[in-house]
């Protein structure tokens, strides 16, 4: 699955980089379409999504595999918030892309430490929901808060799913580990690049 999205980013490498939200540029003006936009963000943001899994992967080998999770969809929302609140993060996109490549590399690399994976997941979730904010900047404060509400949902979810189906799938072994890892750490170059292109 993360490397169908590897070769789905380079497919889509001309497209904007921020043009992976559900309502098509336009700003969410109900509960609905908050919640809409909320939900199909970080999955139809091939980077996001990207992240998402690595992290579940990576959690699903450490005792504190649902708390490191839960974690990353904290510092998400925290990062929303910082962007909410004008927060200004110069290059936001750029470490973005960043972010992935390094989960990319952690997921290659095989076992890491929980203090590692947690700073990680935390600098990971802070960046990724700074950009995710962005479609919802602007917004009445109901799609605000079902837009929030849908980010931490399907990204809780996702991360908490591949823990477990990773933790089930534990005997496919290493290889398959470290191939995921290099399909998440070549979506975040592709974004990187076309980031790059653009500015």
């Amino acid at each position: 699955m993360i490397a169908a999205m590897a070769a789905a980013a380079l497919a889509v490498s001309a497209e904007p980089a921020l043009a992976h939200h559900a309502m098509g540029g336009a700003t969410p003006a109900t509960f609905l379409q908050g919640l809409l936009s909320g939900l199909a963000h970080p999955v139809i943001g091939l980077d996001h999504l990207a992240a998402v899994l690595a992290v579940g992967a990576l959690a699903a080998f450490h005792r504190a595999g649902l708390a490191l999770a839960l974690a990353f969809v904290a510092a998400i929302a925290l990062g929303a918030g910082l962007h909410l609140s004008a927060v200004t993060v110069p290059g936001a996109e750029l470490i973005t892309a960043a972010s992935v490549v390094a989960l990319g590399v952690l997921l290659f690399g095989g076992a890491a430490s929980t203090p590692v994976l947690l700073a990680a997941f935390a600098a990971a979730g802070l960046v990724h929901g700074y950009v995710q904010a962005e479609s919802i900047i602007g917004a009445e404060p109901t799609p605000l808060a079902a837009y929030l509400v849908g980010l931490a949902l399907v990204q809780g979810a996702l991360a908490i799913g591949t823990a477990l189906a990773v933790r089930q799938l534990a005997a496919a072994g290493t290889p398959a580990l470290r191939a995921a890892g290099a399909a998440v750490a070549a979506v975040g170059l592709v974004f990187g690049a076309q980031t790059l292109a653009i500015i």
